[in-house]
């Protein structure tokens, strides 16, 4: 018999999936999803989903899936993903932000509350734990930086142009982004080496090259469709700077890997402190972070002066769930908001 309530976080290139039972999250999982290339791909991605989490109840829906250029616009994507949602999944509520849960036959009318609204279920959430602070969370592809205090969100923006206007919305992550988006010269071998405008590596690339990738979360297919050893990565690294793997030693490949990984860093510093000049939080208030790329906010955390919260202490369960959890905030966000406004 089926039991508990499942939240789900559908994006462009990962399905993820909390279960909850009791008020404790029992389970959380992330899948790759192509959606670019057809709703079939979604289709195939819900079944190994469901395959694993098993029935459940209820089910709790946010999504960013809509942004993709397989739909002509986010309104049709909305409709389309909500529909096909609804088919699968069965008793259904999508969160559409201010507006809070809505049943689909509403939800696929709503497209601008209802399209990439999943950053507002986490930082919902995590203003109830915390009594404020600045709410990081570092996916594979974008980074949501939202103050929050007195138990709600301080953000300026509300859609994807108002964030990434307000830097609220950085589009940088911690395994997609292509290098030449991180930067455009780099110090290698002493002097400034020009980077090239080819998607030859990710950030994914470099992060292993350090060391600092953690196992199971680059879960795509790299920019050469070769492996994902560190020789291999090393190797994409060197095309950026017009090289092959031979032409330097691993040290030095190492020292570029961290070159790009300051420069990530260095966005994301300047844009949370764009974000925290105009917040009402203390300066000893957390950065709680969330996402794949918990490593690099740590970081940030250092470089801005504030103590560093993990996601996952927000959360009831074992400490496997809280772990997965703090890298699919959103889907596990979703689950328990869902559970308490039942």
């Amino acid at each position: 018999m089926a039991a508990g309530l499942i939240g789900w976080d559908v994006g462009g290139a990962h399905v993820k999936a909390a279960r909850l039972e009791g008020g404790r999250l029992t389970r959380v999982i992330q899948l790759p999803c192509t959606l670019w290339l057809g709703v079939e791909h979604l289709d195939r991605a819900l079944d190994e989903a469901l395959g694993r989490m098993g029935a459940a109840d209820a089910h709790a829906v946010t999504m960013t899936g809509e942004l993709v250029d397989l739909f002509p616009h986010r309104a049709e994507g909305v409709r389309r993903l909500t529909d096909l949602l609804a088919r699968r999944l069965g008793s259904l509520r999508i969160w559409a932000g201010v507006m809070g849960f809505l049943p689909p036959e509403r939800a696929r009318n709503e497209p601008r509350a209802v399209a990439s609204a999943n950053w507002l279920a986490s930082i919902a959430w995590a203003a109830r734990r915390v009594p404020e602070g600045l709410f990081a969370d570092m996916g594979s592809t974008t980074t949501d930086l939202v103050p929050f205090a007195r138990g709600e969100s301080r953000h300026r923006g509300v859609t994807d142009a108002e964030r990434l206007a307000e830097s609220e919305l950085v589009y940088t992550g911690a395994v997609r982004t292509p290098l030449m988006a991180v930067a455009q010269s780099v110090p290698f071998r002493g002097r400034p080496q020009a980077v090239m405008a080819e998607y030859f590596a990710t950030i994914a690339d470099a992060h292993r090259v350090r060391g600092a990738l953690p196992e199971g979360l680059d879960l795509h297919e790299t920019a050469d469709r070769r492996g994902k050893s560190m020789d291999e990565s090393a190797a994409r690294l060197a095309r950026m700077v017009g090289c092959d793997l031979g032409d330097a030693s691993a040290a030095e490949w190492r020292l570029l890997a961290d070159a790009f990984a300051r420069r990530q860093l260095e966005q994301l510093v300047q844009a949370a402190q764009r974000v925290l000049s105009h917040a009402d939080v203390s300066a000893a208030a957390p950065l709680i972070g969330a996402g794949a790329g918990r490593f690099l906010l740590r970081d940030l955390a250092a470089a801005l002066g504030r103590p560093y919260r993990d996601f996952a202490e927000l959360i009831e369960g074992p400490a496997d769930a809280r772990e997965a959890a703090a890298i699919s905030a959103p889907a596990a966000a979703v689950a328990l908001l869902a559970a308490s406004s039942a």
